[in-house]
């Protein structure tokens, strides 16, 4: 959670998760995009092939233009809320490499007129602050059109060990592969497992279907997150909450602009329902619209997949306090790995 990685600019965690998986994996390399492929062999030749995936990428923003005092013009890059950004501490990566701290600026609370106290302003009408006092001095520190932005890294542990901050979308999704690794090192699964960490996701949705180009599983299973119902402002909209277990994703569609979505393979959702029991895990259910995730595009490689998205469940999503409880992502790893050790010569990819 505290290394930025917004899409497109994904190397710190991607150089993080090559580290963590090379001395468990077969092999790991990171394709062109920058997807970390990490292969486990299988005991059966004659057993699918599983691609397992969760992308590293965080949303953030892109620097539009910088004015002639020093202040940034902001893109959003990704589901950026703008109803959080007024006031919000962010972070700038300088053309070094170094990551240059700001702001988003907020209008003086004494002199806002009663109209725009109730109101979200759009990114075009915000801007950030980084200390520079003109547009040379911003360039001079690094900062240059096209720069990319961050929220400020956080992490902080709340109660009943649950934490909050930026990124758990879908750094739980990257914890769950690490732990999933780890169970197919000491327990290999009868077909060989490829775990990818992708990128774009929060983009374009498109790095995770390269590696699938590449990979060409039989099966797919995607890793991300599911909302809550469990906070006063969504009470009765899921039935998903905070430690209670993970969640697989029965429909998730778009519904703005994109028309895809995931409607999971049924074999695969038994299968899964069959390993929660046999490692007493409750599966919580999900089903929703405003969703779309890596599994939509991977579904269309190759042959199709099967596809399946299990998930942890998560508060207050694409905001800087995005909130889990890290027993999900444990539940949700043992989950994968006895799904996995159930898929042998005898797992059917059709759908019917």
């Amino acid at each position: 959670m505290l290394l930025p990685a917004p899409s497109g600019y994904e190397m710190a965690v991607a150089h993080y998760m090559r580290d963590a998986l090379k001395p468990l994996a077969a092999e790991v390399t990171i394709d062109r995009p920058g997807n970390v492929l990490a292969r486990f062999p299988g005991r059966d030749p004659a057993a699918p092939v599983t691609m397992v995936f969760a992308h590293m990428d965080q949303l953030g923003f892109v620097v539009r233009t910088i004015d002639r005092n020093g202040f940034l013009r902001l893109e959003r890059l990704g589901g950026v809320p703008e109803k959080v950004l007024p006031g919000l501490a962010i972070q700038v990566l300088g053309q070094d490499g170094t990551w240059i701290p700001g702001l988003i600026g907020s209008k003086s609370h004494h002199v806002t007129p009663a109209d725009e106290k109730y109101r979200a302003e759009p990114i075009a009408n915000l801007f950030a602050d980084i200390g520079a006092r003109s547009l040379e001095e911003a360039q001079q520190l690094g900062v240059q059109i096209g720069a990319p932005a961050v929220y400020m890294p956080a992490c902080r542990q709340l109660a009943n060990g649950r934490i909050c901050g930026t990124a758990v979308d879908n750094r739980g999704g990257c914890t769950a592969l690490l732990l999933l690794a780890e169970a197919l090192a000491r327990q290999p699964a009868p077909g060989t497992v490829w775990l990818a960490a992708t990128v774009w996701e929060e983009f374009n949705l498109r790095g995770a279907a390269i590696a699938a180009r590449s990979i060409r599983p039989d099966a797919a299973i995607g890793l991300d997150v599911v909302l809550t119902g469990d906070t006063p402002d969504l009470d009765g909209t899921f039935s998903t909450a905070l430690g209670q277990g993970p969640a697989v994703m029965l429909y998730n569609f778009h519904g703005r602009g994109t028309l895809n979505g995931t409607i999971p393979h049924p074999g695969l959702v038994k299968r899964a329902e069959k390993a929660a029991e046999a490692e007493q895990l409750t599966l919580q259910r999900f089903a929703g619209v405003g969703i779309l995730t890596d599994t939509a595009y991977v579904q269309l490689e190759g042959e199709g997949p099967a596809a399946l998205e299990l998930a942890f469940p998560a508060r207050y999503t694409h905001t800087p306090v995005e909130a889990c409880d890290p027993s999900d992502i444990d539940q949700l790893a043992r989950l994968l790995h006895r799904l996995l050790c159930g898929l042998d010569s005898g797992f059917d990819a059709h759908r019917y």
